[in-house]
């Protein structure tokens, strides 16, 4: 008798698990690498899906690359951060709500001998020492928020390095694009969250290190945006329980409580 209720009892625990992994609802975001190779999505998915019944599902891709999935409706909602190009994506009508809800910064890290001598300089000089000196820098070179802010910095600098020999256009992530400036000791641009959780992994390793920090230019805004009504066979209403979740004491409480080696890695900043 024992035994048979033993065996009832695991079998309706199973009936009853099933039961609650099926209602969920399935999401599908759209966003940049940094919020996935940090391991915030894996640390945020959980909560998400016992405060909303939402599971979160994402394609973690360059801020431009989402954006044309929003655009074609195969997503259905963005989580980016190049807010020249979300402007223009709302404008377009390709979005109909844009939120911020946290923020890091970018920052210029480099081989730690530091041939161009860039140590302390505001982005715009460190740039510029860069180029004088022909020293590597690799460029993500795929579109996404942190190549488009690469881009705008170059820009503020007065130059145009993408054909020069000493320029490296990687046309990958983050995480590629950081083993590859070790690889070839070279300068780079970065979201300080997947610096520190790169760094996390290579231990102090990798021979690069900080190099320019601070400068109001570097500042990395993060933003959900829900998708136009054109986009007919996507969630809206989750979408939009998703944005409020983001958005929410609960949710900004749960982006600040995310660390890497005691580091927080985003600034919750929605109620601003």
């Amino acid at each position: 008798m024992l035994r048979k209720f033993s065996f009832l009892f695991a079998l309706l625990a199973v009936l009853a698990f099933a039961g609650s992994a099926s209602a969920a609802e399935t999401i599908l975001v759209g966003t940049t690498t940094s919020t996935a190779d940090t391991g915030l999505l894996d640390y945020l998915a959980p909560k998400v899906l016992k405060d909303t019944g939402l599971e979160m599902r994402w394609t973690a891709v360059g801020t431009g690359k989402a954006l044309e999935h929003g655009k074609n409706c195969d997503v259905d909602v963005l989580m980016v951060h190049a807010p020249g190009a979300e402007k223009k994506f709302l404008d377009e009508g390709h979005g109909v709500l844009r939120k911020e809800f946290m923020y890091n910064d970018f920052i210029i890290v480099g081989p730690a001998k530091d041939v161009a001598k860039i140590k302390g300089k505001g982005a715009a000089d460190a740039l510029k020492a860069i180029a004088a000196t022909k020293a590597p820098f690799a460029s993500r070179g795929d579109d996404s928020g942190t190549h488009k802010l690469e881009q705008q910095l170059w820009k503020a600098a007065g130059l145009a390095p993408d054909k020069e020999s000493w320029y490296i256009s990687v046309g990958q992530g983050m995480l590629t694009t950081l083993r590859m400036a070790a690889e070839r000791g070279a300068y780079t641009v970065t979201d300080r969250g997947t610096w520190i959780a790169y760094e996390a992994k290579e231990r102090g390793k990798s021979g690069l290190v900080i190099l320019s920090e601070g400068d109001m230019a570097l500042r990395n805004q993060y933003s959900i945006i829900l998708l136009s009504p054109k986009c007919s066979k996507i969630k809206h209403e989750a979408a939009k329980k998703l944005m409020a979740w983001f958005v929410s004491p609960t949710g900004q409480k749960a982006i600040a409580d995310f660390k890497v080696e005691g580091k927080q890695l985003f600034t919750p900043n929605a109620a601003k």
